[in-house]
């Protein structure tokens, strides 16, 4: 029996009350707010608070409470937005309202996870966001895919793992005088990363009503000897059980000849992007649309098939631009592509300076700096298809022709992509 307190609508309460009644448990509050709840929690003393994700039934400070009388606080959305917002506070159970009393009896009573129904149907739960030398836009693109992910709903997380030096922060307006990602990393060797240091260590960013974790990188590249291959991935693999997704923005390097000398126990420069590959479901390769951008991601892309499956990488192609490679630069990228990489598919982000300048300005993500930008855009679209499986905000690309519908809209808000 699980003593309970709830704070629903009066819908909810209809539907799941009595069945709760007859699992044998017993409802000792029962209020129609979170501050009205909130107030009688000492009084009645429940093991279960039982409300709705929404605004009036649920609130940061019914949570601190809970926390406070060591209550478990479950939370039941009608749909993603009241879900990331309740995440965004802390709270990871977060369940479905359509759920019935037989869905919920086992996370109630404590014999199932509230992950039973994950805030979004796609399977990729580690991105890994890598691209050869010059600077292609690794950061960018993990930083907004993150974004993206966020606002769809479910807990997301964003790890720097940048051997060569993190610049998550600054995209971001973060504080950078502790490397987030470092310091887990050092905390997991000890054997020490618990949930709450997890916790400690993660900077929140909100973008849009919605809210991601992020794990700031090396301050200087110096430091690089911290990431070690086993503490990187222990690390991860701690951030993942705690986070719906998460991104991981890595190096660009990935020589092994280092491996060669004599000390075969010193550490690996790259042993934190390997790590990171191995770790992940879905490779995200990034590279520019120019001559030299193309050379590097195709000869990248090559070795980077020896490390992952090739199945697992998504190419994207940043920058796209008419002037480095012709009047019709998007089918000449996609035919360079398969001709010299066999890459059947690849997704094709124009080069949009003002949207990305805004994006840094405010060290924020495209989606608050520049949200009906190109490359907002472009980047929603992918994230959609390929990481929430269709679902997410309308404009999918759909048609076996990545980039055709947005580079109609491009080309009519700006003739210069034509």
């Amino acid at each position: 029996m699980v003593r309970l307190a709830v704070a629903l609508s009066p819908e909810l309460e209809r539907r799941l009350l009595p069945d709760a009644m007859e699992h044998g448990h017993q409802l000792v509050a029962r209020a129609s707010s979170w501050a009205e709840l909130r107030a009688g929690l000492g009084e009645h003393a429940p093991d279960v608070v039982l409300v709705g994700a929404g605004a009036g039934t649920f609130d940061r400070a019914l949570l601190t409470a809970c926390d406070a009388l060591g209550i478990r606080v479950i939370a039941l959305a009608d749909d993603d937005r009241q879900r990331a917002a309740a995440r965004s506070t802390g709270l990871h159970e977060v369940l479905g309202s359509q759920l019935g009393w037989s869905e919920l009896e086992p996370v109630v009573v404590g014999l199932a996870a509230p992950d039973a129904e994950p805030p979004g149907p796609s399977a990729v739960r580690t991105i890994a966001v890598w691209g050869p030398a010059g600077a292609p836009g690794r950061t960018t693109i993990a930083v907004n895919v993150a974004a993206e992910l966020a606002a769809a709903g479910g807990r997301v997380a964003l790890i720097d793992a940048d051997p060569y030096g993190g610049a998550t922060a600054a995209a971001l307006g973060l504080l950078d005088e502790t490397p987030g990602f470092a310091a887990a990393c050092r905390l997991a060797g000890m054997g020490a990363l618990d949930r709450a240091e997890l916790e400690r260590l993660a900077q929140p960013c909100t973008t849009s009503g919605a809210q991601f974790d992020v794990f700031t990188g090396l301050i200087g590249a110096a430091r690089w000897p911290e990431l070690g291959a086993e503490r990187v991935a222990t690390a991860i693999a701690a951030i993942s059980a705690q986070a719906d997704t998460v991104v991981i923005d890595t190096g660009f390097s990935l020589e092994r000849d280092e491996e060669l000398t004599s000390d075969q126990f010193a550490p690996r420069r790259n042993a934190a992007t390997f790590a990171a590959l191995q770790a992940a479901d879905r490779v995200i390769a990034v590279g520019l649309a120019d001559p030299l951008g193309l050379g590097r991601l195709l000869r990248g892309c090559a070795e980077l098939a020896e490390h992952v499956d090739p199945a697992q990488i998504d190419v994207l192609v940043n920058r796209v631009r008419p002037g480095a490679l012709g009047f019709d630069a998007y089918g000449q990228v996609r035919s360079t592509l398969h001709r010299l990489g066999g890459i059947e598919r690849a997704w094709l982000l124009p080069q949009d300076v003002r949207g990305a300048d805004a994006a840094i300005l405010r060290a924020r993500a495209l989606r608050d700096a520049a949200p009906r930008s190109a490359l907002a855009t472009a980047v929603r679209e992918y994230t959609a298809e390929r990481l929430l499986g269709g679902r997410g905000e309308p404009g999918a690309l759909g048609d076996g022709a990545p980039g055709t519908r947005l580079l109609d809209r491009v080309r009519r808000r700006a003739p210069h992509y034509a």
